[in-house]
């Protein structure tokens, strides 16, 4: 027995929204048995373009049963059939939602008429229920109220079963069916096409544009995750309505994944990713003259476009490296900002430190870049070298004095000498510190995956 379901709401997602009506057709595999229909009080204000869209006024709903008084009747309806509406996990998600906060726990299985007209009935240029509708000639002159609709989709149901000479309805109940948790307009084969390998994947609207990039160990397995549960959030409500199709791009290791994804997501700027877009560098040490003509170093928030020395995390990180130069190399503490207060330098050789103004600016500016030096030349130049995508080749992750270069893949039989020749078979990509953290921990966990480059 079959469960035709069509629902009005207050808005697009079931955590923070009401119903305002729903409707629901029985259908015995031939034809409607049971209609079911009311109006329900959503206790909230039904938006003006709602009501404009459905004709449903706050004035119709007011003396309508709220939610938790016909739970108990709709949840008996539902109870043991199966769940079929136009894009089913959304009108899903709200029915089972407001049912859960009345007492009742809806487990379904579920059908889409979307995906199955997608299937089923090819070619046509649109399959929204209106667009639907008028091409195939089903009558709806009630089109945005729940009774009207769920007409309409038992009629498409109909042509449908009629219709379906390849059993895609029967494949889609099988238990290891994956057309019951898919969004409404990603086709199948995108999913079965995934590889089971570690990789980068693309989420793409209607018009092909990236919404999300997501990394995974397993392609497959990861990306299907996204479509399992019903969480009622907006987020994810607009999230799988708007997946049409995936692309990716497999990679050798895990790391490279993970690396990849970071610089994915700052280069397509998705819709839906939002941990990793507004990471930057924390801090810098930065050099600078003063109007006494002495070299400064100060570790201060990063500014995007200003030359650093040396980027880092945290306050404590930054500081702490310039603590080991001011002590290797006789800097005066006040003039990188570690001493603040007016006291006496606490420097070596205070009576002659340049704070004072004894020692000369060009002495003293022979020390700082004799500092910045050594410093860059003890920032670490390394390659990561892993697993490739295939059994002839392995990947690689350069590291060049401290700042993550580039990635790719080179053939076993190719033997690298040097860093340019590494560089000349790489790909150049943009570092940041999140990056260059996820490589030297790899190379911490890892040291047998680590050559060094002098």
């Amino acid at each position: 027995m079959y469960a035709i379901v069509d629902i009005e709401t207050t808005g697009g997602h079931a955590s923070a929204n009401g119903i305002t009506e729903i409707a629901i057709c029985l259908h015995d595999g031939k034809k409607v048995t049971k209609r079911y229909s009311t109006l329900v009080n959503p206790r909230r204000d039904i938006p003006i373009y709602i009501r404009a869209l459905t004709g449903i006024t706050n004035e119709m709903v007011a003396d309508a049963p709220p939610f938790e008084d016909v739970a108990a009747d709709i949840y008996h309806l539902l109870h043991g059939k199966i769940f079929i509406a136009h894009n089913v996990n959304f009108d899903y998600s709200f029915v089972r939602y407001h049912l859960a906060s009345a007492g009742y726990d809806l487990q379904c299985n579920k059908l889409c008429t979307v995906r199955l007209s997608r299937k089923i009935l090819l070619g046509l240029p649109s399959y929204s229920l209106g667009k639907l509708c008028r091409h195939l000639g089903i009558d709806n002159e009630s089109r945005h109220r729940a009774m009207g609709d769920a007409d309409a989709t038992a009629e498409l149901f109909n042509m449908l079963l009629r219709n379906d000479k390849d059993d895609h309805i029967k494949q889609a109940l099988k238990a290891n069916s994956k057309e019951q948790v898919l969004p409404p307009n990603l086709p199948k084969k995108a999913l079965l096409e995934l590889p089971s390998t570690p990789g980068v994947y693309y989420f793409h609207d209607e018009k092909g544009k990236v919404i999300y990039v997501g990394k995974a160990k397993n392609l497959k397995k990861r990306v299907s995750s996204h479509f399992t549960g019903n969480n009622p959030g907006q987020q994810r409500q607009e999230f799988l309505k708007n997946i049409h199709q995936i692309t990716h791009q497999v990679c050798g290791t895990e790391l490279i994944a993970f690396v990849l994804e970071a610089v994915e997501i700052k280069r397509l700027w998705p819709k839906y990713n939002r941990a990793m877009k507004r990471f930057e560098h924390a801090y810098g040490l930065y050099a600078y003259e003063d109007q006494r003509g002495y070299m400064r170093l100060a570790v201060d928030k990063h500014r995007k476009h200003t030359g650093t020395i040396y980027t880092c995390n945290t306050l404590f990180e930054g500081r702490s490296i310039v603590n080991q130069l001011i002590e290797r190399f006789a800097l005066c503490p006040k003039f990188c900002f570690i001493q603040t207060n007016t006291a006496t330098c606490t420097g070596v050789a205070t009576d002659q430190c340049a704070c004072t103004g004894i020692e000369p600016a060009d002495t003293y500016n022979q020390k700082v870049a004799l500092a910045i030096a050594e410093l860059n030349q003890a920032l670490p130049t390394f390659a990561i070298r892993d697993e490739g995508r295939t059994d002839d080749e392995h990947s690689c992750i350069l590291v060049e004095k401290g700042k993550f270069y580039g990635m790719g893949y080179i053939s076993h039989y190719f033997q690298v000498e040097d860093v340019q020749q590494l560089k000349n078979h790489i790909t150049p990509y943009p570092g940041n510190d999140y990056i260059r953290n996820l490589i030297a921990g790899y190379a911490d966990k890892f040291p047998q995956r680590k050559v060094l480059f002098s």
